[in-house]
């Protein structure tokens, strides 16, 4: 860390955006890191997810996003364990389109029934009737960024309409499946990989801008497959920010992010309550004009998808 850091503010944190017509703060918690070593099996230390996961809810954190391949059914039964019942503005978010297999490996999972399961098994291992959004993430095994076909969509649409989901996003689009998508459903989020290191979906992040709808970005402190935070904290003009803000690294990241559009919607994950209150505190990091023409200077790092 850089500087010192940030102490948390409640009075930002409870300014709101929207998730489709949803109000909803705009930093909530990625819980997949709450999963054991490459986001399978159970975590190294069960006591410590379950107090990250208490304590977010403490911070004001009202949206959780999620998924049953998560472990598989790991990070979903960890939510349940802890938070079950549901605070009443708590909103769980998930996606579908992927599996598991028994070795770990990341498996496409995009027909119309896999999806439908895949949606189900997130209602009976989160213990709801509806998640609040599911975001059909259409990239290949290898993580390249895909394009929704219209009969998952559709498939999506079937289940909204029948009650076990209230919104629809996307995860791992290209800008084609972007549009594809809002031509053929209502597209509440657009979840991609975005960061100040990597800010390839800048065309997407212009068209949720034009459209008005979330943007989610995941490894919005850059990828570990890429570095990530170290990444950060080694970057000369992200340093000289955070020293002018008295900040860290990762927090000039986060509120880089919270300027670039004010329905973008942050995810940080960590297994760390320490962590968790430093990216909660990220919203009281005010960047100036010079302090985003200094930013703009970040050297870009590429990263995989999620």
């Amino acid at each position: 860390m850089s500087g010192r850091r940030v102490s948390f503010s409640l009075t930002r944190m409870t300014e709101t955006t929207h998730l489709g017509t949803k109000p909803i703060r705009r930093i909530g918690f990625g819980a997949m890191q709450l999963a054991g070593p490459r986001v399978f099996g159970p975590p190294r230390d069960p006591a410590a997810a379950r107090s990250v996961l208490l304590r977010a809810i403490e911070l004001g954190v009202d949206h959780i996003d999620t998924a049953q391949y998560y472990g598989p059914d790991v990070v979903n039964d960890l939510i349940r364990e802890t938070l079950h019942p549901y605070p009443g503005d708590l909103k769980l978010v998930t996606k579908v389109g992927a599996r598991r297999d028994d070795r770990g490996a990341w498996l496409p999972a995009l027909s119309a029934s896999e999806l439908r399961e895949g949606v189900e098994a997130n209602l009976r291992s989160l213990r709801v009737e509806r998640m609040d959004l599911v975001n059909l993430r259409v990239a290949s095994a290898s993580g390249a960024p895909g394009v929704p076909e219209p009969e998952q969509l559709g498939e999506l649409d079937d289940l909204r309409r029948e009650g076990k989901l209230d919104l629809i996003g996307v995860s791992n689009v290209t800008l084609e499946g972007a549009r594809r998508a809002l031509e053929l459903v209502e597209v509440a989020a657009v979840q991609n990989g975005y960061s100040i290191l990597d800010r390839t979906a800048e065309p997407i992040v212009d068209l949720c801008r034009e459209r008005g709808i979330a943007f989610v970005p995941f490894f919005p402190l850059g990828s570990a497959f890429t570095g990530g935070p170290a990444v950060l904290a080694a970057d000369p003009a992200i340093a000289e920010v955070a020293a002018k803000h008295g900040a860290s690294s990762t927090q000039v990241a986060l509120a880089w992010l919270l300027r670039r559009y004010e329905r973008m919607l942050l995810i940080p994950g960590t297994t760390s309550v320490t962590h968790l209150e430093e990216n909660v505190a990220a919203s009281d990091v005010e960047l100036d004009e010079d302090d985003l023409a200094r930013l703009e200077d970040v050297r870009q790092t590429a990263a995989p998808g999620h």
